[in-house]
């Protein structure tokens, strides 16, 4: 049975921290019910309580993105509690240990894409396919990339990969999803300041081989940015958004 759902619904994969997080907030505010998706049940559920005094609506469905029964049973949660998806942000991620490429354990290069690309492709597969049967037909899927889908930083193998990896698979359903109403941005994001890269005001690995400190840049403008992509009409898309720290060291030479 569908409820009456509002006029948007949203997916927010990683949504019990940092960006995600941010971003949940964001699209609540902006009037869509949004579903939280992560693998800790308990920083979900305290969104939900925290969506709902504000009189905004949130389900918690705790999944893990690496795994496909668990992704088909969110997106049968969707179909069943909303009867459809507008826009799905697929933020789940994570890194591995910043050492030479020879001393990488392969568990952790595994960890790394199952979570950043099998994830990915998991869920925009299974939003690709909700979009696609629903009526209207169509929605929005926004890839988190990195500034990593570009230029690497130092001992970062597995991240980087992935994240051309993300990179080329947009681009594939950006042109895939066209007769089907289905637009599909990535948004790269460069030192937002969030309890995982809070360890980076202290200092980063630079391609010199210094230790220096890097700007930041306050989670919420990420959140506005993604805020702006899922407001616009199916019409026009972003294809790529790079939001970051002004004087972070990426273009140029630092």
């Amino acid at each position: 049975m569908t409820t009456n759902a509002p006029v948007k619904v949203a997916l927010v994969t990683g949504a019990g921290s940092g960006i995600g997080r941010s971003v949940a907030l964001g699209l609540l505010a902006d009037g869509f019910a949004v579903v939280l998706a992560g693998r800790r049940p308990e920083p979900l559920q305290a969104l939900v309580t925290e969506a709902e005094a504000q009189g905004q609506q949130a389900l918690a469905v705790p999944t893990d993105v690496r795994d496909p029964a668990s992704v088909d049973a969110l997106f049968a949660t969707i179909e069943e509690v909303y009867g459809r998806l507008d826009v799905a942000f697929n933020n789940a991620g994570i890194n591995a240990p910043a050492v030479p490429v020879d001393e990488l354990d392969v568990s952790h290069w595994l960890n790394v894409i199952n979570t950043n690309v099998t994830g990915v492709f998991l869920c925009a597969r299974a939003a690709f396919g909700l979009m696609r049967r629903q009526q209207p037909q169509g929605g929005r899927i926004i890839n988190n990339g990195s500034i990593s889908a570009h230029t690497p930083r130092p001992f970062t193998a597995p991240y980087t990969a992935s994240k051309h990896a993300v990179l080329g698979l947009t681009k594939a359903l950006a042109l895939d999803g066209r007769d089907y109403n289905i637009a599909c941005s990535q948004i790269d994001i460069g030192n937002a300041l969030t309890e995982l890269s809070v360890r980076m005001t202290k200092g980063v690995r630079q391609a010199n081989g210094q230790i220096a400190v890097e700007p930041m840049v306050d989670v919420s403008h990420v959140a506005d940015a993604v805020r702006y992509i899922a407001a616009l009409p199916l019409s026009a898309n972003v294809l790529n958004m790079t939001v970051m720290a002004t004087n972070m060291p990426f273009v140029g030479r630092g």
